[in-house]
């Protein structure tokens, strides 16, 4: 099966602070199928490193006030492109991030501070029927694939 994945979570260098965050419940997903990396932020123009963002509402924006909403739906619309263009059956995306959260996000204040919500990645992928799970639903995801 092919999965979208955060390539972070597969111990690329494209977050925020130009750091990766591999987990090693995401890369054992890569034993048993084909993963597809994407940053969308990346995808969308911005740099690595880049300020953090956070979701505010329908914005995204810099902890210096920058408007990156545009930015983070042309990563969006990429990652979607890409997961159609691979067939991709479902995507391990990072959790709380303003792209890639599912659930739960950073709530705009820069403070550490969660709401529930999802990330722009995140929602568009599930409102286009690819399910979307956190790195801590890796397991979760692994189990109902052996199912099929």
């Amino acid at each position: 099966m092919r999965l979208l994945v955060s390539a972070c979570l597969l111990g690329v260098p494209c977050r925020y602070d130009g750091r990766a965050k591999p987990d090693g419940r995401v890369l054992a997903l890569l034993a048993r199928h084909e993963c597809i990396p994407v940053c969308p932020e990346q995808l969308g123009g911005l740099p690595t490193p880049r300020p953090p963002a956070e979701r505010r509402g329908g914005t995204v924006v810099t902890a210096e006030g920058a408007d990156v909403t545009e930015q983070y739906r042309r990563g969006a619309e990429a990652a979607l492109a890409l997961a159609r263009l691979y067939g991709c059956q479902a995507a391990v995306l990072k959790e709380r991030s303003p792209s890639c959260g599912r659930g739960t996000i950073h709530d705009g204040g820069f403070s550490g501070g969660l709401t529930a919500g999802d990330g722009v990645t995140a929602e568009l992928l599930e409102s286009a029927g690819i399910p979307v799970y956190g790195e801590s639903r890796a397991e979760e995801l692994a189990a109902d694939l052996s199912e099929k």
